[in-house]
């Protein structure tokens, strides 16, 4: 199996960035009480990944490591999501409103979205080649996209559900959840 197949199965599926290593669980809880917002928030964050991860490696290795500067990598990083997520705002809130209204305070919030930070400091620290940072980014965002709609997915049967009092809301969310990462966990032996 070629490394970047690899690299791809085990980001989207393996070690999957909300299932697994629990990481960006505001937008996951917070946009998925409607599939289409749930999509929309996953196109978003996969567009945000992917372009931060190209620019923060290649700023990494020719900018910052050639002048020095490895310790600005968290400043840099963090001011260039941010750039990228005020281009997908102003996208969408021209090309598609009603989205732009339905994703509130969350769009502004993937700024601070510790997945996409995660990942650009993933390709970084396991020595990714440019092509493998590109693919391991995909496969992150397109983890987190699945692993969102399979909550909102959930979430529409569980408001017709009979549901104990004690776990409506987020307790049964989080039992989902559950449930669903442990289901992720049958992954683990894919890769060898």
């Amino acid at each position: 199996m070629p490394v970047t197949l690899k690299i791809f199965i085990a980001a989207l599926l393996i070690n999957n960035i909300i299932l697994m290593r629990f990481i960006g669980l505001c937008p996951y809880i917070g946009m998925t009480t409607d599939v289409k917002q749930s999509i929309g928030m996953g196109f978003a964050v996969t567009f945000v990944m992917v372009m931060a991860s190209t620019v923060t490696w290649s700023l990494y290795y020719f900018v910052l490591v050639p002048l020095g500067l490895e310790f600005l990598q968290i400043l840099i990083f963090i001011l260039i999501i941010a750039s990228l997520v005020q281009l997908v705002e102003f996208y969408l809130k021209k090309a598609a409103p009603a989205l732009y209204m339905s994703m509130g305070i969350y769009l502004p919030l993937i700024t601070t979205n510790c997945a996409i930070l995660a990942v650009t400091f993933d390709n970084i620290t396991g020595g990714y080649t440019f092509i493998q940072s590109i693919v391991y980014s995909v496969g992150v965002a397109l983890g987190f996209l699945l692993a969102m709609l399979l909550l909102a997915g959930l979430r529409r049967r569980v408001r017709t559900s009979a549901i104990p009092a004690f776990l409506r809301g987020n307790p049964i969310l989080f039992v989902l959840s559950s449930l669903i990462a442990v289901s992720f966990m049958g992954f683990a032996g894919l890769i060898k």
